[in-house]
């Protein structure tokens, strides 16, 4: 066995070693070069000399084992393994951008730009959880962005694949994690659970917003189960200026019961994107810890109470889509418009968290200067933000799982694909109208949709008739 003995220009199963890069906790990341790839890679190797924690090897493991599986913008892209019998390591893109690390020393951050960010990771990890993989290690050192703008998300030795033995689980009594994210139901040994990143993200939403750890860094696992029920000052107690809306989201991530965050983290990416449409409860107007008293009681019942164990939490993603309903409120067909809101409730009731959109296109004209106000003096977003509002009152939902959008642009067409790549939308329902010859000329804005969308598309025609 050659393990330990990387070292600049060492060549490994045709892998040239070009310099050290880092040395972390469980691991050395090096640069390498193969002929068969024009540019660097990135090599990780494992610690497993004599005396090395045991953990080291269990974790590269099971990273040997999930980084192969998983795909997509947001991963590095992996290339190769090495057999612990003659040199373990693992070979993957090396990103040239940094981790959100040096940005410690620049908090706290405006709230806009980590909004931003924090929808950004939020992607990153419901792309993850629908690949059945919980990371468990979300931390800014495991954050990174490409040029091209999707976080990255790095470091799958402590990760959860659902669909895999979890060696660290088996092996190991103590819970493994970074002390100042992890999620209640972490610490008490449950690893399954895909809300786990969303607690993790909140901490660090909390960290970046006022420049200090919601619940500290503590060492001992007496003190990381203090954060069951010991609640953090909220963060509008820190920062004057914290805007309730970015409160809310981050109390709810911080929750201690998992089924009391958000469904999924796409649901949570939305709200970080959607602020004026944010559902404040009593999570955003909180200006003070919870009474001693009310700390004491929770410290006395049982752990577990406030725990939700739900073992396997992806199935869940299903019931908690974001679904798109496209509504042209000019038209005056009650027919369409009454198929359309069947549409939504069918495709709701396959999904008992989904949340829906409710969107407009204010169309614009290419050439003309377009007026904010109507023929009547009324303002034309407000009025379509009402008339949004009318279409979908009977349809009896709860406010917290409704919004509405009204969207100027050129092209409608355009605007609803766009709208719904960048919101992370899983369903499009919208109308088609009768043929006509303008719609033979140029086309249907519904057939462009359906064409290109990038989820399922329900499309409702006039007479009620639906096409999948």
């Amino acid at each position: 066995m050659m393990a330990n003995r990387i070292a600049e220009g060492v060549v490994v199963d045709g892998f040239t070693v070009v310099e050290h890069l880092h040395k972390g906790g469980m691991s050395t990341l090096w640069k390498v070069t193969h002929p068969d790839h024009a540019k660097p890679l990135l090599m990780k190797v494992p610690f497993i000399g004599e005396g090395e924690d045991p953990a080291a090897i269990v974790s590269f493991e099971m990273e040997q084992m999930i980084l192969p599986r998983l795909k997509g913008p947001h991963v590095p892209k992996f290339y190769a393994t090495g057999s612990f019998d003659i040199q373990p390591y693992i070979i993957m893109e090396l990103l040239e951008s940094k981790t959100l690390l040096p940005m410690l020393d620049h908090l706290p951050m405006v709230i806009d730009e980590l909004a931003s960010w924090g929808a950004g990771i939020a992607d990153a990890l419901d792309a993850l959880h629908r690949q059945r993989v919980v990371h468990l290690d979300l931390k800014p050192s495991n954050i990174m962005r490409r040029d091209s703008g999707e976080v990255v998300l790095i470091d799958y030795g402590l990760a959860r694949h659902l669909d895999l033995p979890d060696l660290m689980s088996e092996e190991f009594r103590l819970p493994y994690g970074t002390a100042p994210y992890m999620a209640p139901e972490q610490v008490l040994g449950e690893r399954s659970d895909v809300r786990s990143d969303q607690f993790a993200l909140g901490s660090l939403l909390y960290f970046f917003s006022t420049g200090e750890r919601p619940f500290g860094d503590p060492q001992r696992l007496k003190g990381l189960k203090k954060r069951i029920w010991w609640d953090p000052p909220p963060p509008s107690a820190l920062r004057k200026d914290m805007p309730p809306w970015f409160q809310e989201i981050v109390l709810r991530c911080l929750e201690v019961n998992a089924k009391q965050r958000y469904p999924t983290a796409a649901q949570l990416a939305f709200d970080l994107r959607h602020p004026q449409q944010v559902q404040l409860t009593k999570r955003a107007r909180k200006d003070k810890q919870s009474p001693w008293l009310e700390r004491l009681g929770r410290s006395m019942q049982q752990l577990e109470d406030y725990v939700d164990h739900p073992g396997n939490t992806t199935a869940g993603l299903a019931d908690a889509p974001i679904v798109m309903v496209a509504i042209d409120v000019s038209t005056t067909d009650d027919k369409l418009q009454q198929g359309l809101r069947d549409a939504v409730s069918r495709v709701l009731e396959h999904g008992k968290s989904a949340r829906l959109a409710c969107v407009n296109v204010l169309k614009l004209s290419r050439i003309a200067l377009d007026s904010a106000n109507d023929e009547d003096g009324k303002n034309r977003h407000l009025q379509r933000i009402v008339e949004l509002k009318d279409w979908a009152r009977n349809l009896g939902l709860e406010e917290s799982r409704i919004s509405y959008h009204v969207l100027e642009a050129t092209d409608p067409a355009d605007t609803i694909l766009e709208y719904a790549r960048h919101n992370g939308v899983d369903h499009i329902v919208m109308g088609a109208r009768a043929n006509s010859t303008m719609r033979r000329l140029l086309g249907s804005v519904s057939g462009k949709v359906a064409a290109e969308a990038p989820c399922s598309v329900t499309v409702v025609r006039e007479r009620s008739t639906i096409e999948e």
